[in-house]
């Protein structure tokens, strides 16, 4: 239960505790997962406790560039009425790479009478993790971050020369510890980053893209935390990177010829007795799993905008390329939308596989849990397990086309079930403007829009 008093309490001695300082950024998620919201001086955080920080309602609901969506309600017809901020459980977060002693205060839009805004994808998370509270189960999630580190200094986007040298990369070089070392400042100051904001960063890799890496944050048993937390990730990951002279992208396929960033998901189910539901002792897991299994596959289709949502996230949704394109799963198959780890069975999980670097991590884990206790509520029997290569077997495929995405989306019953109607038309309305506005560019300009902003 949210106590507001002893949030406030809280807030109170972290910036008592923490006298440097100065600035602070009150930031809410957006339906594309950017942080919206306002800087404030020190010496007004009174506002922030007072009730006083608002929003227009519609600031969720822009388009990647920041512009209103037209005709949406949200808009004139409204008044653009202003929403409540009120701040989440994390509180205060230190910013590091800013020259300037900074907070960021995360928010959670509300209406004026305390109700939840069901324009916010945070909530669309929350609801569904209310529906596992009623079942007495918890997920625990954890969330694998890809991005590349690129050059845009120049009159096109490149690998970033190794500090200190002239030298680019020029070929993958994957698991590499020379190439984690080549930017070993950076990543330094990014766990830096990390631990100061309790982001609980693990094992950092060199992935299979030239310039492309790897960070895992570690499983919680809070899901809108480990959203929260690859959410912060993205914003610290930026802004480390730009202290450095980069620019840290996770854009789905920033380069034509390599691999693109997903962000895979991994989870579990605990009962009230903290025991794995996916755990029968066996490697192949309970019936239990299978049923969430089926969840997941049953809705995947209709969620590919979710988990492809721009033009540029289907470019990494191609066969043999690392990212499923089949509905369907396996066991300890890389080329599967759903794949179970191998390991004791305790550990038992799933892990989701098709969702970019780019998606939103709100309402990634929103459409994944959702999607499972669908299945695990319906009893859904799961397809048989697939063997072998996926992308050469005869099974369902997810959308082709951010166009057949939008379509999917809008049209499913099993979105329905998953999220508020408002949620699917302000996040609708989104996609096709951005369609329309994105695809009429020439492809420079909109693959440095994608840089920028995701």
């Amino acid at each position: 239960m949210y106590d507001a008093r002893l949030m406030e309490r809280l807030m109170q001695d972290w910036l008592d505790q923490h006298a440097d300082i100065t600035a602070l950024r009150l930031a809410v998620a957006d339906l594309n997962g950017q942080a919206r919201g306002k800087r404030l001086p020190r010496q007004f955080s009174g506002k922030v406790f007072d009730g006083g920080t608002r929003l227009p309602f519609s600031t969720l609901n822009v388009d990647l560039l920041g512009q209103d969506i037209d005709d949406s309600p949200l808009v004139f017809d409204s008044g653009d009425a202003d929403g409540l901020l009120v701040p989440t459980e994390r509180g205060f977060i230190p910013m590091p790479w800013l020259d300037t002693p900074t907070a960021m205060l995360p928010m959670g839009m509300f209406h004026p009478d305390n109700t939840a805004f069901d324009g916010d994808p945070r909530h669309a998370l929350h609801r569904v993790l209310e529906r596992y509270t009623l079942h007495h189960l918890t997920p625990v999630s954890a969330i694998e971050m890809e991005f590349y580190l690129i050059d845009t200094s120049g009159p096109a986007p490149q690998i970033p020369c190794v500090p200190g040298t002239a030298y680019r990369h020029a070929v993958p070089d994957t698991l590499s510890i020379s190439a984690l070392d080549d930017f070993d400042g950076f990543l330094t100051d990014l766990y830096a980053a990390c631990k100061a904001m309790d982001i609980p960063a693990d094992a950092a890799i060199s992935e299979s893209g030239v310039g492309q890496f790897e960070i895992n944050l570690l499983h919680c048993d809070d899901a809108l935390r480990t959203a929260d937390n690859a959410w912060l990730f993205k914003i610290a990951a930026k802004g480390v990177a730009r202290k450095h002279g980069f620019t840290a992208s996770f854009m789905a396929k920033p380069y034509p010829d390599s691999a693109g960033s997903g962000m895979h998901s991994h989870f579990s189910v605990l009962d009230a007795e903290g025991r794995n539901i996916f755990d029968d002792g066996s490697p192949n897991g309970s019936e239990t799993l299978r049923h969430a299994v089926a969840g997941c596959l049953a809705a995947m289709a209709d969620s590919s905008l979710i988990f492809a949502p721009f033009d540029n996230s289907f470019e990494r949704l191609v066969p043999g390329a690392h990212a499923p394109t089949s509905l369907c799963w396996g066991y300890d198959n890389r080329t599967t939308a759903l794949r179970i780890p191998a390991g004791p069975p305790k550990a038992r999980r799933i892990e989701h596989r098709v969702a970019g670097a780019d998606t939103n991590p709100y309402l990634m884990l929103a459409a994944i849990l959702g999607a499972a206790l669908n299945g695990i509520e319906d009893k859904t029997p799961a397809p048989p397990a697939i063997t072998g290569n996926a992308y050469g077997h005869a099974a369902p495929q997810i959308a082709q086309t951010l166009e057949q995405a939008i379509t999917n989306f809008e049209h499913s019953d099993h979105i329905k079930r998953l999220f508020p109607a408002l949620m699917i038309d302000n996040f609708s309305r989104t996609k096709h403007q951005e369609n329309r506005i994105l695809t009429d560019l020439d492809s420079k300009t909109r693959s440095a829009i994608y840089l920028k902003a995701l």
